[in-house]
Parts: C-alpha cells; sequence; structure tokens
C-alpha cells in the first residue's frame, strides 16, 4: 500500500528528477489484464489504430484503478499501452509532465501538496480540486472530475470496543475518553509529521507527552501494515489508517469522524494529457461513466479483494466493472 513518503515529502525529489523515464520504471507492465467488451462504454469514433499510455503508481489502489482505465480504454476501442505498476510517485509524476503517460489516475492532495508545492490543504474538497486544476493546465495536464473517494489518513477503532469507549464516532470524542483509553497505533513518519500525530491531538485539543493528554507511553510506533493488525487485536483503542484501504472491512474497524477537517483531501480524479483530450474529447464522457461510481466503500472492497483475498488488480476491475455492466467479459 501507500505510504507517507508517496505524498507532501515528495516535493523536493520531483524537482531533482532529470533522469530518463524509461530506465526508470515505465515499462509496460507485467499483470495481465483480462479481456473484455463492450457494455455502457462503447467503441468511440477515432480511437480505432490510435494509442494510449496508462500509467499508475506500484500499491493495489492504484494498480486497480489502473486496470479500470486500461480495460474501458480498450473496449473504446484504443490500442492501449499498459504501465501501470511504475515503482514510485517520481517516475509516475513525471511520466506525466514529461508526456509518456496520457493517463493516470491522481489524488489532488498528492498533487496540491507535493507536485505543486503547497503547504497547506484546502478543506473543501471541491475548491481543492478546482485550485489543482487550474493549476495543472501549464503543466498540460487536465483533471477531470474527481471521485467521492478520499484516500485520506485517519484513525479507526475496533467496532466491538467503539461501544466500549463512550459509543465513540469522531476525533473530537478523544477528549472526553479517560486518559488510559487515548491510546494509539501509528507508524514512524506519521509521529513526526507536521501533519501527522502531533498536530492532529493539538486540533481537538490534546497534547502529546501532557498526562491529562497524551501520555507518550500510549503511543505505539509500528510499520504501517502491522498497525491494523495491533488495532484489531487491541494492542491500542485508535490505529492510523487510509480511509480506503480494504484492511478496514476485513478486521472490521470503524473509522472515526475528522469533524475538525484535520486530515487533507485526497479525491482520486482521472488525469490526461491535455493534447490527449484535446484529440479525443470523448475521453472526458468515458471516464464520467466510471469516476461516480468510486467510492471510499467500494475502494476498500476492491483492494481487500487484492491485499487480503490475494486476486489479481486486473481480475478484480474486470469483475467490478462488469457488475456495474460497463463492460462486459471478452
Amino acid at each position: 500500500m501507500r505510504t507517507r513518503t508517496s505524498r507532501a515529502r515528495l516535493a523536493a525529489p520531483l524537482l531533482a528528477v532529470t533522469v530518463v523515464l524509461t530506465g526508470c520504471g515505465l515499462q509496460t507492465a507485467t499483470q495481465y489484464t483480462p479481456a473484455a467488451s463492450p457494455g455502457t462504454i462503447q467503441p468511440l469514433d477515432g480511437a480505432y489504430g490510435h494509442q494510449i499510455v496508462v500509467g499508475s503508481k506500484n500499491y493495489t489502489e492504484q494498480l486497480v484503478l489502473g486496470k479500470i482505465a486500461v480495460i474501458a480504454l480498450q473496449v473504446a476501442g484504443f490500442d492501449v499501452v499498459d504501465r501501470t505498476n511504475i515503482p514510485g510517485s517520481v517516475p509516475a509524476r513525471q511520466g506525466m509532465v514529461n508526456a509518456e503517460i496520457d493517463m493516470e489516475w491522481e489524488y489532488t492532495g498528492t498533487a496540491w501538496l507535493a507536485y505543486l508545492g503547497e503547504t497547506a490543504p484546502i478543506p473543501d474538497p471541491r475548491e481543492q480540486y478546482l485550485a489543482v486544476r487550474d493549476a495543472e493546465v501549464a503543466n498540460g495536464l487536465t483533471w477531470l472530475p474527481p471521485a467521492s473517494a478520499n484516500n485520506t489518513y485517519a484513525f479507526a477503532v475496533r467496532s466491538e470496543a467503539a461501544a466500549e469507549l463512550d459509543g465513540i464516532t469522531s476525533l473530537s470524542q478523544l477528549a472526553e475518553l479517560p486518559v488510559e483509553e487515548r491510546t494509539f497505533c501509528v507508524e514512524s513518519e506519521f509521529a513526526s509529521r507536521n501533519d501527522g500525530l502531533v498536530p492532529m491531538l493539538d486540533t481537538y485539543g490534546l497534547q502529546l507527552g501532557d498526562p491529562q493528554g497524551v501520555p507518550r507511553d500510549n503511543i505505539r510506533t509500528l510499520d504501517t501494515g502491522a498497525v491494523y493488525e495491533a488495532t484489531d487485536q487491541g494492542a491500542c483503542n485508535f490505529g492510523e489508517v487510509f480511509t480506503t484501504d480494504g484492511r478496514i472491512k476485513a478486521l472490521d474497524l470503524t473509522v472515526l469522524e475528522d469533524d475538525r477537517v484535520f486530515f487533507p483531501n485526497y479525491n482520486v480524479a482521472p488525469v490526461l494529457l491535455t493534447p490527449t483530450l484535446e484529440e479525443h474529447p470523448e475521453l472526458a464522457d468515458l471516464f464520467a461513466e466510471i469516476t461516480p461510481l468510486l467510492t471510499n466503500d467500494v475502494l476498500q472492497d476492491l483492494n481487500a479483494r487484492v491485499d487480503v483475498d490475494g486476486e489479481a488488480p486486473g481480475d478484480v476491475a474486470l469483475d467490478w466493472m462488469v457488475s456495474e455492466e460497463l463492460v462486459d467479459r471478452g
């Protein structure tokens, strides 16, 4: 899954990337893509014989989304070059700005804070999308409307424990719990980020290290994957998670509402090279059939089928598209 280094810490490395990307991860993907036939997505006039390169980063959600795009574009009639599974955000981004990739799914928060170098998120998700869309025009990229799916940070609690903790549903209720119940599992980077644990606690009226707030002994620092298991097993009451991670449902965790809107928005959206979209404007309508269907619940389910059940991203993508009647099996 995505690590935190794929977000706000990318700004400086992006400025330094000058390598030729074909030697840096933009090879054709090795995972297969199952055949599909038209559903509500139909062949597009002018698509036949035209090549489109699809990229994605190399974690589960990006692989599934990348395969969704590959399948949709193949059914639409394009000659698709599959370059999903690029190792890291830096080469994936450079593939877009260098016009080596025609289409990727990207996150508004990643673009705003990492790629565009802004220091403060925009709390309103629509306003942040519009700001990113407008800024990316200068980079030759067009951001189509985003999904409601928001793969941001959050804290989750075991569902069976939530009731025992005064029925907690939101982060603002942390301050109402006894000090000994304010226990957290986080990964090391989140514990020290300027948009991580300490400022999050400050936003909700709690001080790390304060015996009446959150004593340091209440914090367990773990590897990313271990946070989910530790939270599920009761090693802590509240674990740091990504809101679209499939393990949330698989482990029956309940995500607490960020009711003071501390965490940035990371809404996912299709991004295309502007010249590609200008040549094939009907691509906007094609992705408009897909994007509104992508919710947090949907991505949790799809991610779980890969991370928990061990299925291939291409199979998961096709099954979902068939269930939504976007395509049929080939």
